[in-house]
C-alpha cells in the first residue's frame, strides 16, 4: 500500500496545571503535537502506511523526537533539519484549541522559516498516493503558505488524492494576510475538504445561510451542511468529498457530537455521540480526519467513512494527549454503541 504523507508544523505541548500548581511542583508535561502529525500518528495506529514532513532544528530535542515518532510507525524520513527553533503552545487539559486560554509561542520556528525550493517533492512523493495538510500550516507564515503551495502543486502534478482540514486559528495570521486571500488558492488542489460551515465563512468566504440554520436543530445543520458542501464543488471542481462536523458544548458540560460527509450526490450522516466526561479535546477534529483518510482510502462505504470518522472524534475525547491511541477495534465498538441506541 502507498502511504499517506501528512506536512505541517510539530508542536510541543505544555499543558500547566490550574492556579499556578505547575510552578510549585516544577512539572509540567509535554505532549507532541500538531494537527498534521495528529492525523500521521492515528493513521499508523490503525495500519495505515504513512510518512511525516515538517522542519525541526538539528538537535538533541529534535533527535529524541523523531526516535519517539519513529517508535509510532511513522515514517520520518521526510523532516528536513533547518532554522532553530520548534514551535511551542500552551493549553490547559480539558481546555478547547480556540480558547482564550491558549497561548502560542511559535514564532521564527524551523517550519514557518524554511523557504520554498529545499523540499526534495520528487523524493519525498515517490511512495505517496494521499497528501494531507491543514489550515494551520498556511497560518503560520508567509514563507509556510509558499510551501504548501509548493507542496500542492507537486503532489497534484502526481496525481496524488489531497486532503485538506479547515481548522482555523485566530492567533495565528498575523502576517498581513487574511485567510480568504490564501486558502482558495490551496484548496483548488483538494479532493477531500474538511470542517464545518462556519470555518468555510471564514476561511473560504462560503457564505453561511443564517435563515437556513433556524431552527437549530439538527435537520437544519445538516440541511446547510449540503448547502455548503455545493458552494464547494462548484468554487473548487476538484473536490469530491466535503465532511461537516457539529459539536455543540452544553453549559453542564454535555457534549453532542455528529458529522456529515457530502458527495454531490449525497450525504451520509454518523451517529449522534454524546458525553459529559471529556478527558482533553485537543486533537479530535485530527482524529476525525483520520478517520476520512482511513475510510476514504480503504475505499469503504460513505456511511462507513463518516461513522468510523465521527466515532474516532468522540472517543478521543476520552483521551489525554493530542493524538489518539484508540484502535480501529475500539473504535468500531464506540460507533456500534451509539447506532444501538439510535435504533
Amino acid at each position: 500500500m502507498r502511504k499517506v504523507l501528512c506536512f505541517g508544523e510539530l508542536l510541543l505541548r505544555l499543558p500547566p496545571a490550574n492556579g499556578g500548581e505547575w510552578l510549585r511542583t516544577n512539572q509540567l508535561p509535554v505532549f507532541v503535537g500538531g494537527a498534521e502529525l495528529n492525523v500521521a500518528t492515528a493513521l499508523a495506529t490503525w495500519q495505515i502506511p504513512v510518512k511525516y514532513c515538517t522542519a525541526l532544528p538539528d538537535n538533541i530535542i529534535t533527535r529524541d523526537i523523531i526516535s519517539f515518532l519513529q517508535t509510532k510507525n511513522i515514517d520520518t524520513s521526510p523532516i528536513i533539519l533547518s532554522g532553530e527553533r520548534i514551535g511551542l503552545y500552551y493549553l490547559k487539559e480539558g481546555a478547547d484549541m480556540k480558547s482564550e486560554e491558549n497561548v502560542f509561542d511559535r514564532k521564527y520556528s524551523s517550519f514557518s522559516t524554511l523557504n520554498i525550493g529545499v523540499v526534495n517533492w520528487d523524493e519525498i512523493l515517490q511512495d505517496v498516493d494521499w497528501f494531507h495538510f491543514s489550515a494551520i500550516a498556511p497560518a503560520v507564515s508567509e514563507k509556510a503558505a509558499a510551501l504548501c503551495l509548493e507542496a500542492l502543486k507537486a503532489a497534484s502534478q502526481r496525481n496524488i488524492t489531497i486532503s485538506v482540514d479547515l481548522n482555523f486559528r485566530s492567533l495565528l495570521w498575523k502576517y498581513g494576510k487574511k485567510p480568504w486571500e490564501i486558502m482558495p488558492g490551496l484548496v483548488k488542489y483538494c479532493d477531500v475538504i474538511m470542517g464545518n460551515v462556519w470555518a468555510a465563512e471564514t476561511l473560504l468566504g462560503v457564505s453561511v445561510d443564517e435563515k437556513l440554520l433556524q431552527p437549530r436543530s439538527k435537520e437544519a445543520f445538516l440541511q446547510h451542511a449540503t448547502f455548503t458542501a455545493q458552494q464547494l464543488f462548484d468554487r473548487f471542481p476538484k473536490c469530491t468529498w466535503v465532511a461537516n462536523t457539529f459539536r455543540f458544548d452544553a453549559e453542564a458540560g454535555n457534549i453532542s457530537y455528529y458529522a456529515a460527509l457530502n458527495t454531490k450526490e449525497e450525504q451520509a450522516v454518523s451517529p449522534v455521540f454524546a458525553t459529559n466526561e471529556i478527558a482533553d479535546k485537543v486533537g479530535s477534529g485530527d482524529c476525525f480526519m483520520a478517520g476520512l483518510i482511513y475510510g476514504l482510502k480503504s475505499k469503504h462505504t460513505l456511511q462507513d467513512v463518516i461513522g468510523f470518522a465521527a466515532a474516532a472524534a468522540f472517543a478521543k475525547l476520552q483521551e489525554k494527549g493530542d493524538s489518539t491511541r484508540n484502535s480501529v477495534e475500539t473504535i468500531q465498538q464506540v460507533r456500534a454503541k451509539f447506532e444501538q441506541q439510535k435504533q
